[in-house]
């Protein structure tokens, strides 16, 4: 009575183990496959942004143009836009490249449609010739524009960027003229400019060497960084190994456990 009472509890138990295999095999093994479809999905994206930043550049979305945007569609197209600078509304954003630590420059850029294009000039090393991104600029008024309209237009080209959200790490700081991140909205509110396009573009090397009112040193144009971490196979290969090893484990409990019932007979 005894021994079959334990071969009972024993047949339970391996079922209880062959279905907690089973859903954990298939769990892994769905992860593996979601991450073989991720990779292809990454592989695809990295194609299009290539075609993207070395294709010719087209006219920068307008005004009507800026609510269709969308990243996945837009981002890093080489564009092209024409317009006059407002120099006196200049950001600085901190940026940490291989070349050392300093700042974006970002200056609004009135254009013909009637928006405001944020146009990062490039970048400039903390401290270059006495260069200082403080104190914070004045507000611009509503009509902003207005004062340059009689200016020389200039033509930038460059990569679209979609603007950046705050960083979870450093927060943007208005009041202290402390930016983290490129983020357009933000930027616009604290410098009062109405009608700001949802993008910025990063001027290539030829572009950012306009000459502005008040620029100590010109900004280096041409560095946008453009990296995509893709470490979806290795991702893929790991969930499917532990499906292996489950099942493996599976395998060797369930032979062991036939040899057990074996020897009691």
């Amino acid at each position: 009575m005894t021994t079959g009472a334990s071969r009972q509890r024993s047949r339970a138990l391996r079922v209880i183990l062959a279905l907690v295999a089973g859903v954990m095999f298939a769990g892994f093994f769905a992860l593996g496959t979601w991450q073989i479809f991720r990779l292809q999905w990454k592989l695809a994206l990295i194609e299009r942004v290539d075609q993207r930043v070395h294709a010719a550049p087209a006219p920068a979305p307008g005004v009507a143009d800026w609510p269709r945007l969308r990243a996945e569609d837009d981002e890093y197209r080489r564009v092209r836009i024409s317009g006059a600078y407002l120099p006196g509304s200049t950001t600085w954003t901190l940026a940490s490249l291989e070349r050392g630590i300093g700042y974006w420059v970002l200056t609004p850029l009135c254009t013909a449609d009637g928006g405001i294009v944020m146009v990062n000039r490039g970048f400039v090393p903390a401290g270059a010739g006495g260069w200082s991104p403080r104190p914070s600029p004045a507000p611009a008024t509503a009509n902003a524009c207005a004062a340059v309209a009689g200016a020389p237009a200039v033509t930038v080209t460059g990569l679209l960027r979609i603007g950046e959200k705050n960083s979870s790490l450093r927060s943007n700081q208005p009041e202290r003229n402390y930016w983290y991140t490129r983020d357009v909205q933000a930027i616009a509110r604290a410098r009062g400019l109405p009608a700001v396009a949802p993008y910025f573009v990063d001027a290539d090397a030829a572009s950012a060497q306009a000459d502005l009112p008040g620029d100590s040193v010109r900004p280096a144009g041409g560095l946008t960084v453009i990296s995509f971490v893709n470490n979806h196979l290795v991702y893929a290969i790991t969930w499917f190994g532990l499906a292996l090893m489950v099942a493996g484990a599976a395998w060797w409990v369930a032979r062991d456990a036939r040899k057990g019932a074996d020897h009691v007979k």
